[in-house]
């Protein structure tokens, strides 16, 4: 038996649509071929070919016009910050404008609303919607925390030192505006409650976490990255919450501040701020269980040795 030709480069890791195949000059029986399998109706994939998540999702954005990934699924092709589970694989969540037929398909929920067109985006040829709509979808089933995790994440300001861009994913104007694009929308109430608590300078989702867990605990709303300003004026570096009245820098310390040179970074880092006459408070991973009870314990108590008087203001 003739071995049949190799599928073009592009079709080899991920799977495809029927109509993607012809186009890429594939005949009726290289597409039925035993080294193709039927993934779901007019979807193929190769046969042997360990697809990741964006080569499995990838046609069923195409297979229906105007379709989109969105909720659970477009977190993961944006790589937002998640809960300690993460963003579900499967099943792939899918959304059509309003009044569109449902996708009836295996491991696809149908979600029809209305889209506008500068909600949806093309990734590597996956149609997805935007950043700022995906969290705004997010909110018909996320937690309050979540939601501002994901919106720090969205307004913080890059560093190009080590990021390729230089301008935050969105602004919280831009996110207001989405929010008033669509005030009948399913959790739309959340999303404006997580607008309310977001704020630009957070780093990481522990550290957003920290800051809504003082908030609860009746503790001051920290600073967020502002430098340290000694009695001479001289700024030395920003440490991730700062309460500047009471000279008390809190850093949260993850799993890069372990290695080696960043110890002794972070020892230097202390260093400068007894230097500056401040006192640091490190905050670990363990710090944040259970609600972050014993981080907002040690920073309450951080506070009350530099003269806070208990009032939150």
């Amino acid at each position: 038996m003739r071995k049949p030709y190799p599928l073009p480069n592009h079709l080899q890791q991920s799977a495809f649509t029927l109509e993607d195949g012809r186009k890429a000059g594939l005949s009726r029986s290289r597409l039925s071929n035993d080294t193709v399998v039927r993934t779901s109706r007019s979807i193929r994939s190769p046969k042997h070919a360990e697809l990741d998540f964006p080569g499995r999702l990838r046609p069923y954005t195409r297979i229906n016009e105007r379709s989109c990934a969105s909720h659970a699924s477009a977190p993961i092709i944006w790589d937002f910050p998640d809960s300690d589970g993460g963003y579900p694989e499967e099943p792939i969540h899918l959304t059509r404008p309003s009044g569109a037929a449902r996708i009836r398909r295996d491991n696809i929920v149908c979600h029809r609303s209305q889209v506008y067109p500068d909600e949806v985006e093309q990734l590597d040829g996956i149609f997805l919607t935007s950043r700022a709509r995906t969290w705004l979808d997010l909110a018909e089933g996320s937690d309050l925390d979540l939601l501002v995790v994901i919106a720090d994440h969205l307004i913080r300001i890059p560093r190009p030192r080590f990021e390729n861009r230089r301008k935050p994913y969105c602004t919280l104007d831009e996110l207001a505006l989405l929010i008033g694009r669509h005030p009948g929308k399913s959790g739309i109430w959340l999303a404006r409650q997580a607008l309310d608590l977001a704020r630009v300078g957070a780093d990481s989702a522990p550290e957003t976490r920290l800051r809504l867990a003082l908030g609860r605990a009746g503790l001051p709303e920290p600073l967020l990255n502002c430098p340290i300003v000694d009695d001479s004026g001289k700024e030395w570096h920003s440490p991730d919450m700062s309460y500047p009245k009471y000279r008390l820098a809190i850093e949260y310390q993850g799993e890069p501040h372990t290695q080696p040179l960043q110890v002794r970074r972070d020892i230097r880092r202390a260093e400068n701020v007894a230097a500056a006459g401040w006192d640091e408070i490190r905050i670990s991973g363990d710090h944040m269980l259970h609600g972050a009870r014993e981080a907002v314990a040690k920073i309450r108590t951080g506070l009350i040795e530099k003269g806070w008087d208990g009032r939150a203001a």
